[in-house]
């Protein structure tokens, strides 16, 4: 089964920290799953935080798009995240990354925000890739 990344580790691909940064070329070039969501929250951290241009955005997550699959964000997506922030205590966008690499039938969601460990159900696990 896939791995899926959250947007953290996808921003360590442009991290001067060069053992996260590969670790993150790594995983994403693993044949992972990312969701629409998760595109999203990258560019808007690296237009907000990281400034880069509109064109060195495009560049990174077209290579992303080629590297990983896509997960839509859909109606189902959104009410299972409902569920999951209720019975996991997760805050609501977690729970949103949660649902999408469920329904993108994922067996690990790799995030360095989220539990270390921590199992969803009966098939998915958290699991920090950096550690």
């Amino acid at each position: 089964m896939s791995a899926f990344l959250d947007t953290n580790v996808l921003l360590y691909l442009l991290s001067e920290d060069a053992a996260k940064a590969d670790r993150a070329e790594e995983l994403a070039a693993a044949e992972s799953v990312v969701s629409v969501q998760v595109l999203n929250e990258f560019v808007a951290v690296a237009r907000r935080k990281l400034e880069m241009t509109w064109a060195d955005i495009a560049e990174t997550v077209s290579v992303v798009q080629e590297a990983c699959s896509v997960e839509p964000l859909t109606l189902e997506v959104h009410n299972e995240a409902r569920r999951l922030a209720e019975a996991h205590q997760l805050a609501w966008y977690d729970a949103l990354i949660v649902s999408s690499a469920l329904a993108a039938g994922c067996s690990t969601l790799y995030s360095e925000d989220m539990h270390d460990r921590m199992r969803i159900g009966r098939t998915l696990t958290i699991r920090n890739p950096f550690r």
